[in-house]
């Protein structure tokens, strides 16, 4: 019996359609401090991110009902990022250690906060801060934020605007983010993720009920926080943001 030869399939060409260029651009000033920041939070702390989830039905309906009056009267909207803002500073006075930074073989504690918010630019990520956060109103806060924005988009933030902070806070659901592990903005220990709110379902005393959920990541520094206290400085924001009257009274 004669036996058939199988005859390789033929090699396939693919030849490319119309021009494929490629091009080289300098990294800019800011693009290397970043990376080098970025890399050196990897590798001189013991980063760990730990997790929970907040309701904002509370905080939507109060910017609901408030949010033409407030724009009426102080010229800025009430955005969430006030509401996360004094519920941060609420929580770290609370948990002073969130609050803290390693210095040397010491632990530097502070007793005020000042909270970096990091702003995207044409140019990179930076953080300005904004200065005894605890002591500002919900307008003064929103309008610090709304002030450091504008200065960042024209590209006029000063080394002086950036430096400094004691936590920071990072929001990348304005781009859509639903759950992320944000990096340490060195010296400081924590750094707060917000992400993007959505209708989910869950339970209500004992219903489910559709409600729109954030999740939210603390990112810490496990070489003098422990996982108890960051974990229950996540628990005292979602407390504070699901019953935002909590904010007023400072409970």
């Amino acid at each position: 019996q004669t036996e058939k030869t199988v005859k390789p399939a033929p090699a396939v060409t693919q030849k490319p359609v119309g021009e494929r260029q490629t091009r080289l651009e300098p990294l800019s000033r800011l693009r290397k401090t970043l990376m080098k920041r970025l890399v050196e939070s990897q590798q001189t702390t013991a980063s760990l991110t730990t997790f929970n989830e907040i309701d904002m039905q509370a905080v939507m309906d109060i910017r609901k009902a408030h949010k033409d009056a407030f724009k009426e009267k102080y010229n800025v909207g009430l955005g969430f990022m006030s509401f996360f803002t004094k519920a941060v500073t609420i929580a770290l006075q609370e948990w002073p250690l969130i609050n803290a930074m390693i210095e040397g073989d010491q632990i530097l504690y502070h007793d005020y906060c000042d909270i970096g918010i990091a702003v995207s630019t044409p140019k990179g990520l930076v953080v300005p801060v904004v200065r005894d956060a605890q002591t500002m109103s919900f307008a003064e806060i929103e309008a610090a934020i709304r002030g450091y924005a504008l200065k960042g988009r024209d590209g006029k933030l000063t080394i002086d605007d950036m430096t400094g902070g004691t936590f920071t806070i990072t929001n990348g659901g304005t781009f859509g983010s639903m759950l992320s592990t944000p990096i340490l903005n060195r010296p400081q220990s924590a750094i707060l993720g917000m992400h993007n709110i959505v209708q989910r379902p869950t339970a209500v005393n004992g219903e489910v009920k559709i409600r729109p959920i954030m999740y939210v990541a603390l990112t810490y520094d496990h070489r003098i926080i422990d996982g108890a206290e960051a974990v229950q400085f996540l628990v005292t924001l979602k407390n504070l943001l699901e019953d935002p009257n909590r904010l007023l009274i400072g409970i």
